[in-house]
Parts: structure tokens; sequence; C-alpha cells
């Protein structure tokens, strides 16, 4: 099987010639880090070596809850946020048909979201829609208290149990959370349902290949194992005994940090395949999170071309130049699809005929990619051969393993979130949750 592969070249010019080399040492020390569990956060480094240490045993497991809920099932809703929604939705996104919800018959059941916001029309439409089908509910989250997809696992719960016996509500329901503590754990202790183990040592966004993400992947009907294959031989890829210049992960986690580097302060992760916006939306978490703290950090952003060239491509094209851009270009289309000739040819666009769609587009990256370079937008381009789980399992472990040496050449800990507290702080006070009164009344002065 390929890799994937990352070019580098678009980004000369804008960073010296030999820096990627004078910077070798520091980007390996920041990797042996993460080996040898030196770094701050390094009780948070248990997907460095997942991949490999996923059993045929547990992959069975998950698989046979996957086909349980998929028969008693026409909707299957994961609630979490985060790092407990995001992975799952980006794989199945990435390598579900666009259209398969409105398909009379389905290999898999429809599998919907809850928990990843606050919307009242969302949820009140989704409980309207759960009301007249068969579902099941995979809840994630390891303390069963975060106020998001806690309010909405309750109206799940209540809606379950208004419509199936109590006997029945429990295997329709499965637990993904802390293996001994916190409200969620209690409660299927109590209620009996199955559960699985969010690990200590990983975090919600590095989560994506525990049962976090694969259950909900393999409810969608897609293949975990080549999904964790492609993961297995991308560990393999960027393990430290391989050559600095050969491993793209060190790579990526060298170029983009000499870029930053040299002012530029956004990264612009774009895609010319629209069933790859959620893995944007996954990456876009996963180097937030993990990288903007101490008043430093990257600022991810992403785009979806060629729709956004038309909403963004003015900005990219002249704006403000602090920004670089990393493409993942897909290199061949899954379905064949080519212009059809017109007589009347009103349009224009009969030399066009005869050629594929998916050419169309890779013409327009092309020419986007020197646009935006002659432009003053450096651009790293990552080759993906096909849209399948083992490339999408390839590019997950790509990023999660450069994010934790980018995290660590930057001089920050890539593995904790201080900062996401401060909201949930203040709404807390702002709803009246006890222990919070001192808070309240500080609060609604500066409001």
């Amino acid at each position: 099987m390929q890799k994937i592969s990352i070019d580098f070249s678009k980004t000369k010019g804008f960073i010296a010639d030999g820096a990627v080399q004078q910077i070798e040492k520091e980007v390996l020390t920041a990797q042996q880090k993460l080996h040898d569990k030196s770094g701050a956060g390094n009780d948070f480094l248990g997907w460095l070596n997942l991949p490999s240490s996923i059993t045929a045993e547990h992959l069975k497991e998950v698989k046979a809850t996957a086909e349980r809920l998929s028969k008693q099932s026409e909707v299957v809703v994961v609630v979490g946020i985060g790092g407990s929604y995001l992975g799952a939705r980006a794989v199945i996104d990435a390598l579900s048909n666009s259209f398969d919800f409105l398909q009379s018959e389905r290999k898999a059941p429809v599998v919907v979201y809850a928990g990843q916001n606050i919307g009242e029309d969302y949820t009140a439409e989704l409980l309207d829609l759960l009301s007249n089908k068969d579902f099941s509910v995979v809840v994630i989250s390891k303390s069963g208290t975060t106020t998001e997809p806690a309010i909405a696992f309750r109206l799940l719960k209540e809606l379950l149990e208004k419509k199936y016996p109590a006997a029945e509500v429990k295997d329709r329901i499965v637990a993904i959370t802390d293996a001994s503590k916190g409200a969620l754990r209690t409660l299927a202790d109590r209620e009996g349902y199955q559960t699985y183990v969010i690990p200590d040592d990983v975090g919600g966004r590095y989560s994506v290949l525990t049962p976090v993400g694969l259950l909900p992947i393999a409810i969608a009907g897609l293949d975990i194992e080549q999904l964790v294959k492609g993961a297995v031989d991308m560990e393999t890829a960027t393990a430290p005994g391989v050559a600095y210049d050969q491993n793209p992960s060190t790579l990526y986690a060298a170029v983009r940090n000499l870029l930053y580097q040299k002012g530029k302060t956004t990264e612009i992760l774009v895609n010319y395949h629209p069933k790859l916006h959620f893995l944007a939306e996954w990456w876009k978490q996963l180097y937030g999170e993990s990288e903007g703290k101490e008043n430093k950090g990257i600022f991810p952003a992403a785009v979806d071309f060629t729709t956004d060239l038309h909403s963004m491509g003015q900005w990219i094209q002249e704006g403000e130049r602090n920004i670089f851009e990393t493409v993942i270009s897909v290199e061949g289309a899954n379905r064949k699809l080519e212009v059809p000739s017109d007589k009347d040819d009103l349009d224009g666009l009969n030399y066009l005929a005869g050629k594929r769609i998916d050419e169309v587009n890779k013409m327009a990256e092309l020419g986007t990619l020197v646009a935006h370079v002659d432009g003053g937008v450096p651009n790293i381009r990552i080759s993906v051969p096909q849209l399948n789980e083992y490339y999408i399992g390839q590019l997950i472990f790509f990023f999660e393993k450069a994010c934790g040496i980018s995290g660590y050449v930057l001089g920050v800990n890539p593995f904790d979130q201080p900062g996401v507290e401060a909201y949930k702080k203040n709404m807390f006070a702002l709803l009246g949750k006890p222990g919070f009164e001192k808070e309240t009344e500080a609060l609604r002065k500066r409001i």
C-alpha cells in the first residue's frame, strides 16, 4: 500500500534555505520528549502507540456491538462534544455516501449527533424525528457532567424510556466513559448499560482510535480494521528511528513552526473534497486546543475549495500576509463522472466535454496553488492516494504525531486545555449553579 506524502517545495522563499535542517535538533528533541515521556502533559500520551496496541479481539467486540445496535435501530445518536464526537464525524462524513440518509434501503443506520451544541431548536427537531424512529444512543463522556452532552442525554434517555420497556432501554444505550468514576459510570453500572472505557491517558482530541471513535465509525458501516491498519503504518513511518528528513510528522512540525517564526500566524487547512469538511473541524480542535496557550500558537482555520474560493478566495489572495495553507489533495476520485457535450454550447463548456469532473477540480487546485503562492501564501501539500479507511487512518495519526511534536517545539503543553474552563465557570455562575454564588454576583456587575 502507498502512504500519504507531503510536498514542502512551495514554502521555499518564505523560510530561509537550510532552515529545516537547522531546526532538526530542536524538532528531534521534541519528538524524544514524546517517546521518553519527559515533557509536559506526559500523563496523556496513551495515543502515541495506541494503533499498534489495538487487538483483533477488541475490534471484533466493537464490531459486534455496532452490529447489535444497527439491527435494532434506524438511527443511532452519538452524544458528545469536541473530541468525543469530531473524530468519528470526520471519518464517517469522509467515507459515507453524501446522500445515503435519503436512501430507502440502507446497509447501516443513520448516524446523527447530539450534545455538540446547546441549540434548543436543533435538539427539539431531533427529538421530533426520533419519536417516529427506532433509535439507540451512544453517549460519550468521561465525567457524564459536561453540560452540553449531559442535557442531550437526559432528553434522549427520557424519550427512550417513553418509547421502550425498561429492559429494552438498557440495550439501546452504550456508554463510553471512565473506567471507574464519574456520573455516567455510576449510571451505566446501575442501569446495566454496555460500556467501553475512555483510557485515562488519552485526551479527547486524540481519542479517534479508542472506542470513542471506533464504535460510531463501525456503526456507520465503515471498515475499522483498515482505519487502524493505516494508523499503524503511519505510527511506523513516524517512529523515532525514522530519519528526520523522511519522517512526515517531524517535517510538518518543523516547517509550520518556521513559518510561524516568520509571522505566518494562521494556518488554513484546505480541501478540494466536500467530504473532508469535518476532518478539518477535527484538525482545528486538535491544533487549536493543543497549541493555543501562553499567548502563543498558530491559529487553525479551514476552507472547503472550490466553494470557498467564491467567498474567501479574495482575502486569501490579497489580504493580510500572515497566513499559510496546508492542502489535503486526494489524488483519485472513487467515482467517475464526465462533463457531457451540448449541441448549443451556450455556457461555453464544450471545451471540457469528455473530461472528468475530478480533472477539472484538480486543475482548479493547481491553478489556485500557483496563484496563492504568487500572492505571498506559502503552501504545504499533503497528497492522499484515495479517500478510504486506510488513508484516513494514516492522516489521523500523522496529524496527531505532528501536533505533539509541534507543541513541544512551540514550548507549550500540547495535552492540556486550561483555557476551556473559563467560559464554563462563567456559564455556571450565570445559571445559578450551586457553589458559584460569589462569581454570579461579580459577573452580573460586569455584564
